[in-house]
């Protein structure tokens, strides 16, 4: 018989794997958020690489650090990072002590989905009463506050534009997500000294086009790994 404590906590686990799966993101099957946070073996001769991201982030994030074995220590915060909002409040928590080289970051479909006024996830962009959840000059205001942190760091700063947002996907409008990158691209290009990965054009396109779910802005595993060959890339290209 397996004792109470223990079958409640694979109960748990169960359940926030089960949450990943439903999300869209099979490829995270086997490792909770918590548990991708960090790698296994830490070498402290190679360099530390910080992603911040949401789900596409998360869904990307063990095939990154596969792709840099042996090259740098990949890292992510515990957690899904969420809206701009919830960058500004927790960054230095994900930041720590560590020594940073490279940091890949990314903030922009949980801004620009809709909410409704008492709180209901991804409402339907048609409906009046219905808002983004970050407004643009919300969005603006808190993603320079994020960059002016993140300078702070010293590390190599790279930032990943939004992802597609495909036709049709619940709570989001296709458009905001370039509208959002636009935005961005401002609060970047005045922060200077920061690259820009692609992203967008990049999955905008085939083949990874048609690894994107229907009317879903998640991927399959496979589109996960190519959005994960493509983050490695732009992080070897910043290591020192």
């Amino acid at each position: 018989m397996i004792p109470r404590s223990r079958s409640l906590t694979v109960i748990v686990v169960l359940f926030s794997l089960a949450c990943l799966v439903i999300a869209g993101h099979p490829s995270a099957m086997a490792q909770s958020v918590r548990e991708l946070a960090k790698p296994t073996e830490i070498d402290a001769k190679l360099p530390h690489v910080l992603l911040i991201g949401d789900s596409i982030s998360i869904g990307y994030t063990a095939a990154v650090r596969d792709e840099l074995a042996g090259v740098a220590n990949v890292f992510r915060p515990p957690t899904n990072c969420g809206p701009t909002t919830n960058g500004v409040e927790n960054l230095k928590d994900w930041l720590g002590d560590r020594r940073w080289a490279v940091i890949h970051f990314n903030f922009g479909l949980h801004d620009l989905k809709y909410m409704s006024p008492d709180g209901k996830n991804l409402a339907d962009p048609d409906d009046p009463a219905n808002s983004k959840q970050v407004p643009p000059a919300e969005y603006v205001q808190n993603l320079t506050r994020i960059v002016d942190e993140l300078k702070k760091t010293d590390a190599k700063l790279i930032w990943r534009q939004t992802t597609p947002v495909p036709p049709g996907s619940k709570g989001r409008i296709a458009d905001d997500a370039v509208f959002y990158n636009q935005l961005a691209a401002e609060v970047i290009d005045a922060a200077g000294d920061i690259t820009t990965d692609p992203m967008h054009d990049y999955a905008g396109k085939p083949p990874i086009a048609g690894l994107q779910r229907a009317a879903n802005v998640h991927y399959t595993p496979e589109g996960s790994k190519k959005l994960a060959q493509r983050v490695a890339a732009a992080i070897r290209q910043s290591l020192p």
